[in-house]
């Protein structure tokens, strides 16, 4: 049964659009980070920041901010960071998935090649981090440093596990929570520590991050598996193709037959091509998908959940509203 996901009452208060100035901000300060570069490397760092990301991390920042009191410089320049973070887990992943586009245009290791790219990667890393010591709070700096950590270690242990078919449900969970997770939680829990809330509210906060980020990682691999490319701006089907067993690919291999899991199993290993028509050809490939969409939308009611704590405003209304808007796009996964 799918989990509840109410309509909400209005479409017209975008969450991102409540922040559009502060983002902006954003913009201009990420735009200014670009400057600090060697000349000679900051034409490849101008080319990331434009084809990169929909700045999520840093509009979850502002509205948990302002969710909990005012929202601050700290909550902008705490978004700054965890977009470079981010930036540089874009660069880093396509080189892994051999992706050619991000956003309809090249992607860095398709225009210059991945030995540069992993070194731009690793220059945004590192600046990242760099900014972090401006924060008062060696605190924030540390959870900022150990977020970095957890999308590197949970990259790390997904690669390890390619082409691994002992790979589990909860296996699956900890490296999305890691990879994906850790950042939208970052931004969240942050943003309340930031704000000076208790260690209940923090906890709340980075609670809401996590799960919502799990939520869009499943939505990724969703799409990876029926989303169009001319659609979604980016190379797909490469999750298969690179022997990353996502949680609708588990869910197939969990409720095929015996014979259907045992041919998945050895293209699997062979790395032979597991394209769309294979896969719907099996019967159980639909429920699959079902399935995941319906743990996603779950993880969203929990999230919700986490929300009703913080008190009614029209940010927390936002943070509410981000999850309607990702399970809608999770429902267009069914079709």
């Amino acid at each position: 049964m799918a989990a509840s996901n109410p309509t909400p009452a209005r479409s017209d208060l975008f969450p991102f659009e409540l922040v559009r100035p502060q983002l902006e901000k954003v913009e201009a300060a990420i735009r200014e980070q670009v400057r600090a570069f060697d000349p000679a490397v900051e034409p490849y760092v101008t080319y990331v920041c434009n084809t990169s990301g929909k700045r999520i991390r840093p509009a979850l920042s502002i509205l948990a901010g302002g969710a909990v009191g005012e929202v601050s410089d700290d909550h902008l320049k705490l978004g700054v960071i965890l977009e470079l973070i981010h930036m540089a887990t874009l660069v880093h992943d396509d080189i892994m998935d051999g992706a050619n586009t991000r956003r309809m245009v090249p992607t860095a290791n398709a225009k210059w090649g991945n030995a540069l790219s992993v070194l731009l990667g690793d220059a945004l890393f590192s600046h990242a981090l760099t900014l972090a010591t401006d924060f008062d709070s060696i605190d924030v700096c540390r959870k900022v440093g150990l977020a970095a950590r957890e999308v590197c270690q949970g990259e790390i242990i997904q690669t390890q596990r390619r082409f691994d078919l002992s790979l589990s449900k909860p296996d699956y969970f900890r490296i999305i929570e890691m990879k994906t997770g850790a950042l939208f939680a970052a931004a969240t829990g942050l943003a309340g520590r930031l704000s000076g809330v208790s260690e209940e509210t923090e906890a709340h906060l980075y609670s809401y991050g996590m799960k919502l980020g799990t939520a869009y990682q499943i939505y990724d691999d969703c799409l990876d598996l029926v989303g169009s490319e001319e659609v979604v701006g980016k190379t797909l089907r490469t999750d298969l193709a690179k022997g990353k067993l996502t949680l609708p690919i588990l869910n197939l291999l969990e409720n095929s037959s015996e014979a259907q899991r045992t041919k998945l199993n050895k293209r699997i290993l062979a790395q032979e091509d597991l394209d769309l028509p294979v896969l719907v050809g099996i019967a159980e490939y639909e429920g699959a998908i079902e399935s995941a969409v319906d743990t996603a939308l779950k993880l969203l009611d929990q999230c919700r959940a986490d929300v009703a704590t913080l008190g009614a405003s029209v940010h927390s209304d936002a943070l509410v509203q981000i999850t309607h808007f990702l399970g809608s796009l999770l429902e267009k996964c069914r079709k």
